[in-house]
């Protein structure tokens, strides 16, 4: 499965490459040994951002996983709409408790 809208899949990148920025300035905090309260801070802040990017992505992920289940479904007469559903919701719970 891939992103297809550029778009999207811009908007992903430069939030990681945010985040990356946020890591590597964290490991600057620790070098140069600032207050653990600053790191802390810092550290939340690329937690929510990570949560974030996670819930962008999931929702484009659940997009285009009901989108390739419709053509799945022409392609495969012998599955039921109901049961490839289920079978797509239990991945997208199963990516779920794995997210951050």
């Amino acid at each position: 499965m891939k992103i297809q809208d550029t778009e999207t899949k811009s908007k992903l990148i430069q939030r990681l490459r945010r985040i990356e920025g946020q890591v590597r300035g964290v490991q600057t905090m620790l070098d140069e040994e600032r207050d653990c309260r600053e790191i802390m801070q810092q550290l939340t802040a690329i937690y929510s951002a990570v949560q974030s990017t996670s819930r962008v992505f999931f929702r484009d992920y659940a997009a285009i996983c009901l989108v390739e289940m419709d053509e799945q479904l022409e392609s495969k007469p012998g599955l039921t709409l109901q049961a490839k559903r289920e079978k797509i919701v239990q991945e997208m719970i199963t990516l779920l408790d794995k997210t951050p």
